[in-house]
């Protein structure tokens, strides 16, 4: 069985998209007609960067655009490369790319038993545009070629009258009710809210119906601080594609360009007690796959993996075990006195983060007198 040594989360620099979905920041920032990126670095780059020796091992990588992940066309030769590297690999889409999907299909069977889709369903986009069919025949197509796959609907106040008819869809094209996650308000960057007119109870009761691990588990974490030391930094990371900045999480102390020089070692430094953000947003992801040990969590698979009406599951057996693992136990943990030596020096970062802001906020000031 292949060792989960890292997980990286990885920003496919696209703001464009198909979709015009109103709870997403794209749509509210009206991103979605932005020209395509051009990649800094070219594919080759791009896997030796993340060679698994360069990382320590075999590595679960997640790609993510702002927009549609998958409308460059290069994506699934960059997706194929760290396939081919040994690593497992998840792909946040929206289905619609059918040209990526023949692509994806065509893999060897060895690339496939480690690719896993996160189709999201915006199912009112979808319903408005007639493109069910379109939708569901991708997910079939990789589906039926090897690949797993999890569905995933946003909750917003707007689909509540087609909870039951989103519910039967699912079941009669992909065998199983879809995952249903937390929508957050990014409005206060600050706070990061739920996305939502109703009360937490409300929303936690209207959310409920769909019986989902995903959303039971995230609800629980959402809005809670983090202070125990996270492993965000070595065991887990975030890298942005398009500049090949890689940092602890989505707004860490400590950064690095990994790509310019491929055979240059990547520092690895834990965030510890100092995360940045309100809350692990993410945590689903982070914190089920294993960051923060103190924290008891179910496993990844089981946030993603519904069993069928027909026995089968959409998480492929490979893929499943895969998924099934826990950061801590591939990682050695940091002993008392090392991570004192760490939260010293994020603590050292922080002050100096904060007194470059203020610096920068007073700066601004004087031009503007």
């Amino acid at each position: 069985m292949d060792k989960l040594k890292r997980f990286i989360d990885i920003y496919v620099p696209v703001e464009a998209c198909t979709l015009r979905c109103h709870y997403c920041y794209i749509t509210h920032h009206r991103l979605f007609a932005n020209k395509l990126p051009k990649f800094k670095y070219d594919v080759e780059t791009f896997r030796k960067a993340l060679s698994k020796e360069r990382l320590g091992g075999t590595c679960l990588l997640n790609f993510c655009g702002g927009g549609e992940t998958l409308l460059p066309p290069e994506m699934p030769s960059y997706i194929k490369a760290v396939l081919e590297e040994g690593h497992y690999v998840m792909v946040v889409t929206n289905a619609t790319i059918d040209k990526a999907f023949d692509e994806f299909s065509k893999f060897p069977k060895e690339l496939l038993n480690r690719l896993f889709f996160k189709f999201s369903y915006h199912y009112l986009q979808l319903k408005e545009r007639n493109w069910f069919d379109k939708f569901f025949n991708n997910i079939r197509k990789v589906r039926d070629a090897g690949a797993s796959f999890t569905l995933e609907a946003t909750p917003s106040d707007e689909l509540i009258p087609y909870i039951q008819e989103m519910q039967d869809l699912a079941i009669k094209e992909v065998g199983a009710v879809c995952h249903v996650t937390v929508a957050r308000d990014e409005h206060d960057m600050s706070k990061l809210n739920i996305l939502t007119q109703m009360n937490r109870e409300e929303y936690k009761k209207t959310w409920r119906v769909f019986n989902s691990s995903l959303f039971d588990y995230k609800f629980s974490i959402f809005g809670e601080p983090r202070k125990e030391f996270c492993h965000a930094g070595d065991w887990t990371l975030s890298l942005d594609m398009g500049n090949g900045i890689l940092g602890q999480c989505y707004n860490g102390l400590y950064s690095q360009n990994i790509m310019e020089d491929v055979e240059k070692p990547i520092k690895f430094k834990p965030l510890g007690c100092h995360c940045q953000q309100p809350h692990c947003f993410n945590g689903h992801a982070w914190i089920a796959l294993g960051t923060i040990p103190d924290l008891k969590a179910p496993t990844y698979a089981d946030l993603r993996n519904r069993v069928c009406n027909n026995g089968t599951e959409w998480l492929q057996p490979q893929m499943k075990e895969f998924l099934s693992q826990k950061l801590y136990e591939n990682n050695e943990e940091y002993s008392a006195l090392k991570k004192i030596l760490v939260n010293a020096e994020m603590s050292i970062r922080e002050s100096a983060n904060k007194a470059l802001q203020k610096g920068f906020s007073t700066l601004n000031k004087i031009r503007h007198k």
